[in-house]
């Protein structure tokens, strides 16, 4: 393993109740340190158990998973050394008490041998994920946004080199989300920590991942980079994973000014022009999405997404033409 790697794993297999379609299969990753790595993929595509086989929780039938030079094994064989070198955050916090303070919970998460630095070390966490002002209520008082920064903030306090994240946003309200995934990317940078997240939005995913691990059925089919899998996607299923778009059959494309050479098109909502000139698409449905719009438009029962800037300028019920500057192709070549 080269020095900027830190977790890699060798063609892993685990499955359970002896079936080949759960868990993952001959999985091979390289994670490098001090970035973010994100495991994407729909739901029961083996995300999670791809990052409880990181973290030793779960042993491999076949294969094996390296932190730098040490092989990872199940954890109930005795605690190792990359053991001590990761935290996991789990998706919901059933195991801390909700009495205990959050000055206390963090606490708990420092090494005995480490307690006379206590003070010291949990006032930074605190005041890393901006919760120092929560430090004497119970953990049970605290919204889901709270409770998770409090989880990270208590894995983070034993400054492990590798902190793995299963939906860290899942139970964070929309309005702290952001903040939070900036402290997180704050932290990566800061301290070196490298982070591998599961996560089911793409919205997360594509604004802090360095690097992008897309699952299907428990077997990798596609990695790369935020910007390289969401702009030029080999799959149709990681453009629908990763974006706002619209599937077409070769003839719905015609339809819509397309003359494709594959089976399958698809367009990202951000791709298509509106103008008022000809007036083929009727407006069915306007999203309200902040500041624009998610136009949902008919014509000749096909149904597009559209983006629109210019808010209330279409309502339901009036019609539009549309250009498409760019598309997707998929399937199989037609003659």
């Amino acid at each position: 393993m080269t020095d900027d790697l830190i977790l890699e794993t060798i063609s892993i297999t685990k499955n359970f109740f002896g079936d080949k379609s759960s868990g993952v299969n001959n999985i091979t990753i390289f994670v490098p340190k001090g970035k973010i790595t994100a495991i994407v993929g729909e739901s029961g595509s083996g995300k999670t158990t791809l990052l409880n086989l990181l973290y030793g929780t779960l042993e491999p039938d076949h294969g094996d998973v390296f932190f730098k030079e040490e092989r990872v094994l199940s954890r109930e064989k005795g605690i190792q050394h990359a053991h001590k070198a990761m935290r996991m955050v789990a998706q919901h916090n059933t195991g801390l008490d909700p009495r205990t303070s959050v000055w206390d919970t963090i606490n708990e998460g420092l090494p005995d041998e480490d307690q006379s630095q206590s003070i010291q070390r949990v006032t930074e966490a605190l005041h890393l994920l901006n919760i120092y002002d929560l430090r004497e209520m119970p953990f049970g008082k605290l919204s889901g946004g709270e409770k998770q920064r409090v989880t990270i903030a208590k894995a983070l306090i034993s400054r492990p080199e590798v902190l793995l994240l299963d939906e860290p946003f899942n139970q964070v309200d929309a309005t702290y989300r952001e903040g939070l995934q900036h402290d997180i990317r704050y932290i990566v940078k800061a301290w070196g920590v490298t982070v591998v997240l599961v996560s089911h939005d793409p919205a997360e995913i594509l604004s802090m991942a360095d690097e992008l691990i897309v699952l299907k059925e428990g077997e990798i089919v596609e990695n790369g980079s935020p910007e390289e899998l969401y702009l030029s996607p080999k799959l149709l299923y990681t453009a629908q994973i990763l974006a706002s778009c619209t599937k077409l059959t070769s003839t719905e494309a015609k339809i819509c000014g397309i003359k494709s050479k594959r089976g399958v098109v698809v367009v990202y909502a951000e791709h298509i022009k509106i103008s008022s000139l000809g007036s083929k698409w009727l407006v069915k449905m306007v999203l309200f999405k902040g500041f624009f719009e998610e136009l949902i438009v008919e014509r000749d029962g096909i149904t597009l997404r559209v983006l629109n800037h210019d808010r209330k300028k279409y309502p339901v019920g009036s019609k539009i033409s549309i250009s498409i500057s760019k598309y997707f192709e998929f399937g199989k070549w037609e003659n």
